[in-house]
């Protein structure tokens, strides 16, 4: 097992890794919408989604692989109603190369953010 972080992505705000690589598998922690930097991105749905995936592509270029590389992702919105404008920012970043994936709502998130994505990803051979 191999615990994984990149200076391109926002550092764990947590007792907790941005990823860990284990049995040629990746798997994200969740991304929320925060710069590498660690400042939080306001905004519309759009716009914390975008910042999301920035994360989460960072996170597995660092593994070398891009988003065609996942093969599920985990979503959490804190308002439903949103979800038509946050899955028009994730088709365009996930193109054809659709995985599987799992939205859910949830009462709040850290920082106040409107949406988290965590992904598994299979490295490669």
């Amino acid at each position: 097992m191999e615990f994984v972080a990149t200076k391109d992505a926002p550092a764990a705000i947590g007792p907790y890794s941005q990823a860990v690589a284990s049995d040629g598998w990746l798997f994200t922690s969740g991304q929320i919408p925060l710069t590498a930097a660690g400042e939080k991105v306001d905004g519309d749905i759009a716009r914390q989604t975008g910042q999301v995936l920035d994360n989460l592509e960072a996170i597995l270029a660092s593994r070398g692989l891009g988003l065609s590389a996942v093969v599920s992702t985990t979503v959490y919105l804190t308002d439903l109603a949103e979800f038509a404008a946050m899955n028009a920012v994730y088709a365009t970043r996930f193109g054809s190369q659709l995985p599987a994936r799992t939205t859910v709502q949830v009462a709040a998130l850290p920082t106040g953010a409107r949406v988290e994505i965590s992904a598994v990803a299979r490295l490669a051979r």
